[in-house]
């Protein structure tokens, strides 16, 4: 099975930012997206576990920088060409716009994303 990035479903959209992720790929949810400068994850992972993403992430960086926080308190920066783990347990902040593509447990990733809708409609009222 193969997909052009263009035909991924649109998850999310906001200005500057197209999340884009497609389930069914053996258990996992394939995503690419494009994320402006200055996101911080953080307000919307409040009330999560250790208020983190709690869902491990595989993927690339295709440009930009992503500063990552964990939750035993160490820090990476992800840059481009960047391959990467994020094991359950972080939160990050995009320092440049960024492009990346995600591969992620699609039951993980749907408890976080869906905990970020409702966070996002609470910040919209």
């Amino acid at each position: 099975m193969k997909i052009k990035k263009e035909e991924i479903p649109v998850a999310m959209e906001a200005p500057g930012t197209i999340m884009r992720n497609l389930k069914g790929l053996g258990g996992m949810t394939v995503g690419f997206n494009e994320i402006p400068a200055g996101t911080d994850f953080a307000p919307l992972l409040q009330g999560l576990t250790n208020n983190s993403c709690q869902c491990p992430h595989w993927g690339y960086v295709v440009e930009g920088e992503l500063l990552t926080k964990y939750d035993d308190g160490t820090e990476e920066i992800l840059t481009a060409g960047d391959v990467f783990y994020m094991p359950p347990g972080h939160t990050a902040v995009v320092t440049k716009d960024m492009k990346f593509l995600d591969f992620s447990p699609e039951k993980e990733l749907d408890m976080v994303l869906d905990h970020i809708a409702k966070k996002m409609a609470e910040f919209s009222k």
